[in-house]
């Protein structure tokens, strides 16, 4: 693979040709560029990453600082927290089992974890393992009843599944399985649960093997409680409050998140990971028709929700289907168009990122795989 890098913009492009392909970083991706000064100039974002790949080869766009108090600019090929994108890998995984029939998607949760789901009106019994991955099973969200302060104050603290869903638990449920949505990391806290019951091994074990290994993912990870992530990498940051000074949350226990959002990873990990899913190289034809059986969830940008995939459409025509994902420290939004082209944005701020880092997040997203 042949590397270039131009300054251009205002953002530092790094060309990365592959297969006989180039790019140039004079002419292309220039509302990529843009939108990512955007980010790092006009939005308060420390530092942003991208890399935007087709059949040609891929292109890596950094913008801003990943180390606020060295002012070094985020390194190239950077690991970070992919928070919620990790929900597509255990998703994946779970349908992986189901196309092998070892799991019913329409069977209720109750017959792998007998017990497990009760309180409050949340019944095990009423609750399919089709709910939980489409964030339709009625659970209250153990993260937003845990609260980031929580989180914060207790950065690298040990947390147990089962603690975690606790926080889900304590609370009411918020309707009836199936008839209606509400996005909850208690489902996906299940869903490794679910495999682990299934397989007999770690859920992190079976993304492995299922998944990081198959396609090469090297610079993926399932870190359990490892608190330090693996260069390179940018600091990652948070504000609790507007206004206040980016604080370092870099090292944190990833348990907090566990099966619903552990994961580390990097930009050109995940894009080949979405092309293999999206591509049909994950999931036989029915469980892929299953996850791509997106729904409405009331998001004002219309994006839709399958089975721990999103379907996401695209103001230049068409649609992507990906995962966003946050987590103490880091956003990132990535996935894949059906043509073959795919993109992954990063910002090393979160939470407490203004709304023009949201709306610059999916603006870059936007112009990497609508193109220029």
């Amino acid at each position: 693979m042949m590397r270039s890098t131009k300054a251009v913009g205002g953002a530092l492009v790094l060309v990365l040709a592959a297969g006989g392909g180039t790019a140039s970083a004079d002419t292309g991706h220039a509302g990529l560029r843009d939108a990512l000064r955007r980010l790092t100039a006009e939005a308060g974002t420390p530092g942003a990453l991208a890399v935007v790949r087709d059949r040609t080869g891929a292109t890596e766009v950094r913008s801003g600082v990943g180390d606020l108090r060295r002012g070094t600019p985020v390194p190239p090929g950077s690991r970070f927290r992919i928070g919620s994108v990790t929900k597509t890998f255990t998703a994946t995984v779970v349908l992986q089992l189901v196309g092998e029939g070892r799991v019913d998607l329409d069977a209720p949760i109750e017959r792998y974890l007998p017990g497990l789901v009760r309180g409050n009106g949340n019944d095990g019994r009423e609750i399919t393992v089709r709910h939980l991955l489409g964030h339709r099973s009625g659970l209250p969200d153990n993260v937003e009843h845990m609260g980031i302060g929580e989180a914060v104050e207790h950065p690298l603290k040990h947390r147990e599944p089962r603690e975690l869903l606790g926080y889900s638990l304590a609370h009411p449920r918020l309707f009836k399985p199936g008839e209606g949505y509400k996005y909850s990391g208690a489902n996906y806290v299940l869903a490794g649960l679910l495999i682990e019951k299934v397989t007999g091994r770690p859920y992190g074990e079976a993304v492995r093997r299922r998944l990081l290994r198959p396609l090469d993912l090297r610079g993926t990870s399932v870190p359990g409680d490892r608190a330090g992530i693996p260069a390179p990498h940018p600091r990652g940051y948070l504000r609790t409050t507007p206004g206040e000074q980016p604080r370092d949350y870099t090292r944190i226990n990833p348990s907090v998140a566990w099966a619903a959002g552990e994961m580390i990873s990097t930009a050109p990990d995940l894009n080949r990971f979405f092309a293999a899913l999206v591509g049909g190289r994950l999931l036989r034809p029915a469980e892929l028709r299953a996850m791509k059986q997106a729904r409405p969830t009331g998001n004002p940008g219309g994006a839709e929700y399958g089975l721990g995939l999103m379907r996401v459409p695209l103001a230049c025509g068409g649609e992507y289907w990906g995962h966003s994902g946050d987590i103490l420290g880091f956003s990132t939004i990535a996935g894949a168009t059906t043509g073959g082209r795919q993109a992954t944005v990063m910002v090393n701020l979160a939470p407490g990122g203004t709304q023009a880092q949201k709306d610059g997040l999916r603006a870059a997203v936007t112009a990497a795989l609508c193109g220029d």
